[in-house]
């Protein structure tokens, strides 16, 4: 039996042919080989999530994120400028700032005692006139700033490649989505509480797919949260409304109802606000936010966000779960996952959100729980032989042909993007695995070419 013993330039082309047809071999998902491509070429070159502007709220606040295995010091100077250092320290290499968040005006590294600013300057070597004499210059030996850092709409990005395109253009027309959802109320948005974190037996494509592209195991997976009043009562809640589908393998569902309009306008949010609402979006974006239920979707390749109506004992209440993958490997993800809530919304309806929050998401979580063992089932079978077979003879392929030759992209939708009437269709997985497969393709088959 043929077996797939590494990605090579055949490899690949049999990947893109199953791929077109709608299937995705399974040895894909949890191969290590594969895995490497991917955090060379999409971790080491997209843009990556790290925070929220409201995370840093003076001078000397800094949080420590990662992008995969590049550990991240993201801080604001005393000019109020947002800066993100690579969180190593230049002397040995050790890790600087181990804590979560905090404020300081200096880090020193535990190892040898180098000390940096918020601007990333040495400005302190334990005995350095006595071991280093004059010649040692100091400002060669700063942090190493993370090539780029951007923003939008409060949410600060960072990307390891100098060469990345603006931040702008790679969001592309996820930003009019953004916009109704972080842009819709004075003052923006703000996290509640600390991003919540903790690992799964996982692997980070199948998670963000899980988000981004897949309602259609909401009606099956979180069934019990319906039977317990935690998500709307009609189990088919999950296929109303309709899939946008964006560039650079981004995009999201906007769930609606039967009849296309909510019964909870604006997210329950409270009505003192929907001025605000008219007044921050288009028409054609606050038509969207006030018949909407559910914003769930994804921006490439590993942020995801969902902004449902939950509630605890049957009070329903709105919030912005933003969540990052972090692959730890290619069978497990360190989740990250951050609760957000409009600034201007009142203090009792952001504790309630939270609340909400909590019970529904976080390892606690009621759906988390759900959506956690699944996971954990693809990862336990992925190492069987028969998933290996590299002419693919076998049924040993994930199928993403839902709601292919069934429905059609909506010429009405007021959005931008492809637009299909409903979130059951496959349509944006299979737009994120062409990226996906772009990215870690990219070049490698014309090396091979040339090589040869």
């Amino acid at each position: 039996m043929l077996v797939k013993d590494s990605v090579n330039k055949q490899t690949l082309q049999m990947l893109k042919e199953k791929l077109d047809k709608g299937l995705m071999p399974q040895w894909v998902v949890t191969d290590p080989d594969i895995y490497q491509l991917e955090r060379r070429k999409i971790f080491g070159q997209t843009w990556q999530f790290i925070g929220h502007e409201s995370e840093l709220k003076e001078p000397g606040s800094y949080v420590t994120r990662w992008i995969a295995n590049d550990p991240v010091l993201l801080v604001k100077t005393n000019s109020g400028e947002i800066k993100a250092y690579l969180n190593s320290c230049t002397h040995r290499g050790a890790h600087l700032c181990t804590a979560d968040f905090g404020n300081k005006k200096t880090f020193t590294c535990p190892y040898h005692g180098w000390s940096f600013n918020l601007e990333g300057e040495l400005i302190g070597v334990v005995s350095g006139k006595t071991v280093y004499g004059e010649k040692m210059k100091k400002d060669e030996w700063g942090l190493r700033p993370i090539p780029k850092v951007g923003m939008y709409q409060g949410l600060i990005f960072a990307s390891l490649d100098h060469q990345a395109m603006p931040l702008e253009d790679y969001l592309g027309d996820m930003k009019w989505y953004l916009d109704i959802l972080l842009g819709r109320s004075d003052g923006g948005m703000e996290v509640i509480g600390v991003p919540q974190r903790w690992t799964a037996q996982a692997n980070w494509k199948m998670t963000q797919e899980n988000f981004a592209s897949d309602p259609y195991h909401v009606q099956t997976n979180h069934r019990s949260t319906v039977e317990l009043g935690i998500s709307p009562s009609d189990p088919n809640f999950a296929s109303y409304g309709h899939q946008i589908v964006l560039g650079n393998g981004h995009g999201l569902s906007i769930m609606t109802s039967k009849t296309g309009v909510s019964p909870y306008k604006y997210q329950t949010l409270p009505e003192s606000m929907w001025p605000m609402f008219e007044r921050n979006l288009s028409p054609e974006q606050n038509e969207i936010l006030s018949n909407a239920t559910v914003f769930v979707g994804g921006i490439f390749p590993n942020l995801a966000f969902d902004s449902p109506v939950h509630g605890m004992e049957g009070e329903m209440c709105n919030y912005l779960n933003l969540r990052v993958w972090r692959p730890l490997g290619p069978d497990k993800v360190e989740i990250w996952c951050w609760c957000l809530v409009d600034k201007a919304a009142p203090e009792e309806y952001k504790d309630k959100a939270y609340k909400a929050y909590v019970g529904s998401f976080g390892p606690s979580g009621t759906l988390e729980q759900d959506d956690t063992e699944v996971w954990a089932r693809i990862i336990q079978v992925n190492d069987a032989l028969m998933m290996e077979d590299k002419e693919l003879s076998y049924n040993n392929l994930n199928n993403y042909l839902l709601g292919e030759d069934v429905f059609e992209p909506v010429d009405n939708f007021p959005g931008p993007g492809i637009a299909y009437p409903s979130t059951y269709t496959d349509n944006l997985a299979r737009s994120i695995q062409s990226r996906w497969f772009e990215l870690i393709s990219k070049d490698l088959l014309d090396e091979e070419e040339d090589s040869q």
